[in-house]
């Protein structure tokens, strides 16, 4: 069993690059990604996630990416994999396939089709079962703003009593909630922020990191706030946490999946169209994720009526 520990820090949901003519998988780029990512102190990767665009990821494609991420970053950096499905018996394959290719965790959202039959107690077999079956930790993912089923402190709390249930990953955005799971898992497992604008108030409330994909874009910032908060350097780890607030609201939330990508090309990486029908940003969605990378000191300045610039260290170039 991973210690404890090994759920604390940050994770990057990654984005899953796709070739722009054929919406296949850009392998190279992916790999690329990782690489340049984990030249950070990061504590782990987590792929298949929303921000990887998992509903529209067939399963031997999110068998791929496990196999290439765990080729491509080095053995300290723990690699996770979002496998939740709609079934128990869907989710327990796609977990014991993913770990065949080298996760380490799973990170399991609930089912969410049958939303009115998905009480507490159906929830809590479904999670169970996966943890009986999964041969790597499982990281429960709360996310309502896509998956509209609640998993309440009081049953993640009960679900934490499981050796094989290690953490939860909570998206709901709201710090009462998030404290509320801090308290229920205390001594049972570790609470992840799921947004970066909440990582500085999480820690404060209990949470031992998060899974930001804010943390895609700056990720030496994500990591200055746990690892400054970690040493009791409260005022580093609020400058720090003052770079993520804007990017967080202005390109996480409010372009989403295409936004960031979009803002990765700008940085360098390979960010790449997403999978239809998920659409490109429009113009001015362009120009807001330009202009919020330039405030965060993370891009040159943008041209005088440009929409976008150019990276401002060594980036890989754009495809």
């Amino acid at each position: 069993m991973i210690a404890a520990t090994e759920w604390s820090g940050v994770f990057l949901p990654v984005t899953t690059p796709f070739e722009a003519a054929t919406s296949d998988l850009d392998a190279e780029g992916f790999g690329d990604n990782l690489r340049r990512w984990a030249a950070h102190p990061i504590r782990g990767v987590v792929v298949g996630g929303s921000t990887g665009e998992a509903p529209f990821l067939d399963p031997d494609e999110l068998v791929r990416l496990t196999d290439g991420a765990r080729a491509a970053l080095p053995p300290a950096v723990r690699l996770v994999a979002g496998t939740g499905m709609e079934s128990t018996r869907a989710t327990v394959r796609a977990s014991r396939a993913v770990a065949r290719y080298g996760a380490e965790a799973v990170l399991v959202r609930p089912p969410s089709y049958f939303r009115a039959q998905m009480t507490p107690e159906a929830l809590r077999e479904h999670f169970l079962a996966v943890a009986d079956a999964s041969p790597v930790p499982v990281i429960l993912y709360h996310v309502p703003k896509f998956v509209p089923v609640d998993l309440v402190p009081e049953l993640v709390g009960r679900l934490l009593e499981h050796e094989n249930i290690v953490a939860i990953k909570d998206s709901s955005g709201d710090l009462k909630n998030l404290g509320a799971l801090a308290e229920a898992c205390a001594g049972r497992g570790s609470v992840l922020v799921g947004s970066g604008a909440h990582l500085y108030a999480g820690l404060e409330l209990g949470a031992a990191g998060g899974i930001l994909a804010v943390a895609l874009l700056a990720p030496a910032e994500s990591c200055a706030v746990v690892e400054a908060w970690t040493a009791g350097r409260m005022a580093e780890a609020g400058r720090a946490q003052e770079v993520l607030g804007p990017l967080n609201r202005v390109i996480v939330g409010g372009t989403g999946v295409p936004g960031i990508k979009h803002a990765l090309d700008l940085l360098g990486y390979a960010g790449g169209p997403p999978r239809p029908p998920l659409r490109p940003p429009s113009p001015e969605a362009r120009r807001e994720v330009a202009a919020a990378l330039e405030r965060a000191r993370l891009l040159a300045a943008v041209p005088a009526g440009g929409s976008g610039a150019a990276p401002a260290t060594g980036g890989r170039d754009v495809r």
